[in-house]
């Protein structure tokens, strides 16, 4: 497919000369993601290579994610997969049609192995980088044998790594002698103008809400996100039913779709909470943000969690955060926004929770944002790949 959208070329302020032609290979494309490859498109003249149509296991409207896209992109969407794991066809195509100065994969992946070969056999002789979504908790505890081998490979061959969080990057420093000029520290945060536009009409959809839920005077303690495992969403209701049962005017609602959805829905009724945790689908957009302003906060139970960017999008719209330490955007919870706990024993944390935090008011004027994006931050980090000019990498 020929590339769409557009190469944003302002560029803060960097002469032509400056400007590196940087071209991403990256699985799909995630609402969460526009503001970043946005930003990196100030830049950069940003090339990004989509090997899924959308999101494999949770589907967004890519109409009008695209829309909002600052950059040109393109897809290949040949080649075996395995569930999320994929080798595509066309990649060294790709890299010659668009000439860059630096190739980023994603991961450990084959994709990354494939980029550090082409390196090794000459097809390529630019800088290679490779974004990193590990958590400090799966730094320090690699999920499975082969990762940890495919990791040991790729770091120390990498010029470049993009990761979320200055503990992950310390992670790497330390570990592979890697130089922090390599190390780009860019958090999966939006620019808080963008989801907290139209004000009137997310106020009205928020009243809507809490008119069809009866949500009046309820503390409403809110989670965003796949129905799945790995969220922690079954044993964190076993842990607070007693919590939920003492306190009547606490709602936990959770927003979101996945097979878990009939086995939560059993649990509740298991356990004589169906008034006290709704489930009333999954949203997007202004839909979504609407949630945020009916809630009086939010919650991330995970057990394992890369990053979860619905955490910056709680504070976004001003919510405090209760937040599992194994999630990664727990460094977004500092002691004013929110509590880090842990999900294995969730009733004390949350009754300390639902105690500090007020009834919802349910206008955005009355949110501020709590988010953490400052571009002059995010403009450093990524601007590495201009100023350090002598990798350590030999490929």
């Amino acid at each position: 497919m020929e590339p769409r959208g557009e190469l944003f070329r302002s560029g803060g302020n960097l002469t032509k000369e400056q400007r590196k032609r940087l071209l991403i290979f990256h699985p799909a494309l995630a609402p969460y993601r526009v503001d970043q490859f946005n930003g990196i498109a100030r830049l950069f003249d940003l090339h990004i290579v989509f090997l899924f149509d959308n999101v494999w296991n949770h589907p967004f409207d890519q109409a009008n994610l695209l829309s909002r896209s600052n950059f040109s992109y393109s897809y290949l969407l040949s080649g075996p997969r395995w569930k999320s794991r994929v080798f595509r066809f066309g990649m060294l195509r790709e890299i010659r049609r668009f000439n860059p100065d630096v190739v980023f994969g994603y991961e450990f992946s084959f994709t990354t192995l494939y980029l550090l070969l082409l390196a090794r056999l000459n097809l390529f002789k630019g800088r290679l980088g490779s974004t990193i979504d590990d958590s400090p908790e799966m730094c320090q505890n690699i999920q499975t044998p082969m990762r940890a081998f495919a990791r040991r490979i790729v770091i120390p061959r990498l010029d470049y790594i993009a990761v979320f969080s200055s503990a992950v990057s310390q992670f790497f420093a330390k570990n592979f002698s890697i130089s922090q000029d390599q190390i780009i520290v860019s958090p999966l945060v939006q620019d808080p103008k963008h989801l907290r536009a139209n004000a009137d009409d997310l106020d009205e959809r928020a009243e809507t809400l809490i008119e069809t839920h009866k949500l009046h005077n309820k503390k409403v303690l809110l989670f965003v996100g796949r129905l799945v495992d790995e969220k922690g969403l079954i044993p964190y209701i076993e842990g607070i039913s007693d919590v939920l049962h003492s306190t009547p005017e606490a709602v936990l609602i959770l927003v979101g779709d996945g097979p878990l959805r009939s086995s939560i829905e059993q649990k509740i009724h298991e356990l004589e909470l169906d008034s006290s945790v709704l489930l009333p689908g999954r949203f997007e957009g202004p839909d979504l943000y609407a949630w945020y302003l009916c809630a009086s906060g939010f919650v991330l139970p995970s057990l394992f969690e890369p990053f979860g960017a619905v955490v910056d999008e709680a504070q976004v719209f001003g919510l405090p955060v209760l937040c599992s330490r194994f999630a990664g955007s727990s460094v977004l919870v500092t002691p004013d926004k929110g509590m880090i706990f842990d999900p294995s024993d969730p009733a004390k944390a949350t009754s300390d929770f639902l105690e500090g935090i007020p009834l919802p008011l349910p206008k955005l004027a009355s949110r501020p944002s709590q988010s953490s994006f400052h571009e002059d931050t995010f403009n450093e980090q990524w601007k590495k790949i201009i100023t350090f000019s002598n990798p350590g990498s030999s490929h």
